[in-house]
This record gives structure tokens, sequence and C-alpha cells, in this order.
């Protein structure tokens, strides 16, 4: 197992471009696993929940140091006090009052959180995320918070079997995107477009995706 989870990082990687940052998909992956994957060079590790992250980082102690976390799962408001101390972005700011919140509480420890907006591209009622044309009177409100720095959006967009029936999604929030991008609004910086996992990653990064969150591919199909 353990030169698998190596051996399918590293191969990963050298097929990804350079320029797209590759996030570790760690939900429920243990210590050890996260730690081997970080030995075979992985810098950035995603992570659903803010306790389990905390639990991971605890076990993996001064080797936690080493990487950058990122919050890809729903963040709970009551989460947040915790989460950002852990954490070096949060992907998933869906709402005024949650930024609000991570901004009041990293106002108390002297830090400025990168986020990225989290955009429901297939309008789905069950998901979270803002929908698309919610997007930029959201960051028009929040950009003015001092501790929050917006870095660009995210989507998870619908899941298919065939990775092509995600293009579409990714390209609803490219434009998105590319439309925030020119407005040149204060405290925002589009650098980063979040989009594609294990199954259509491939295709995210062809409609312009320069970050992508993969778990499967390195780790293998959860056990339930």
């Amino acid at each position: 197992m353990k030169s698998k989870i190596s051996d399918n990082y590293r191969r990963l990687r050298e097929s990804i471009p350079k320029h797209v940052d590759l996030i570790v998909a760690a939900k429920t992956r243990i210590a050890e696993e996260i730690e081997e994957i970080i030995d075979a060079g992985a810098i950035n590790i995603g992570e659903n929940y803010v306790q389990e992250a905390r639990t991971v980082c605890s076990q993996l102690g001064d080797k936690a140091q080493q990487v950058h976390w990122h919050m890809i799962g729903h963040l709970q408001r009551n989460k947040v006090k915790n989460a950002v101390d852990i954490f070096s972005m949060i992907e998933t700011i869906d709402s005024v009052r949650l930024a609000k919140e991570i901004d009041k509480r990293c106002k108390q420890i002297g830090k400025i959180m990168p986020v990225l907006m989290e955009i429901n591209s297939g309008e789905e009622p069950q998901k979270t995320g803002v929908m698309p044309e919610q997007v930029v009177d959201l960051i028009q409100e929040i950009s003015s918070l001092s501790q929050i720095k917006i870095m660009g959006v995210m989507t998870m967009g619908p899941r298919f079997g065939n990775p092509e029936d995600s293009r579409p999604y990714f390209r609803v929030t490219r434009k998105i995107f590319e439309k925030i991008k020119k407005l040149c609004l204060p405290n925002v910086e589009m650098q980063y477009l979040s989009m594609g996992m294990t199954n259509s990653f491939r295709i995210a990064i062809e409609e312009g995706s320069n970050m992508v969150r993969i778990g499967t591919a390195l780790f293998g199909e959860r056990e339930c």
C-alpha cells in the first residue's frame, strides 16, 4: 500500500500541468496515508471536516506544518473558530454570514484568510454553494471584510458517470471567474479556478481549472 500511494501521487503529479495545483482530498484517510503522500511530495491537503483535520494534524505533529491545509467541505459557522487555526485556505464560502464569522475569528488571531467562493454550478437545491447569478453580488458584499482575501472560485458540479457531462458546468464557472476578474474589485484576486475531481479533473483542466481536488485516484476507493 505504501509504495502504491506514493507512486500514484508521483504519476498523477507528472501527468498534470505544472501550473495546476493538486489538492489531495484526504477525507476519511488516516494519518499514515497522509504522511506517505506528504513524503511523496504533496504540498496541499484538503479536508472536508474540521475535527477530522484537527485529529490528523495532531497525529502528524511537525509534519503537518510542511503542507497547506485546505477546507474543501461545507463549513458550519460553529466550527469556524477551530477552522481558522488549521486551514491555509477555505474553498467553500457560500454566504455573508459565514464570511463575517471567518472575518471575526481571523481578526482575533491576526490572520488574513484566503478564500474561494463555492459556486453551485448545477443549481442543485440539495447542495451548498452560491447560485451562479448571485456570485457577483455576494463577492461585492464581502470584499470589504478586512481579514478575508477572495482568491477565486470553486465548484463541485453535478456528479456524472461520464466526465464529459461535467464540461458545461465547468464552463459556467469559468465564465463567472472571468467576469469577476474583469471587475477589478478591491480585495479580490481571481487567481484560482478550483474545478475537477478524480473522475473529471482532465475535463476541468481543459476548461481552465488551475486547481483540482483528487482523492480516489491517489488512495483508492474509500471503505464504507
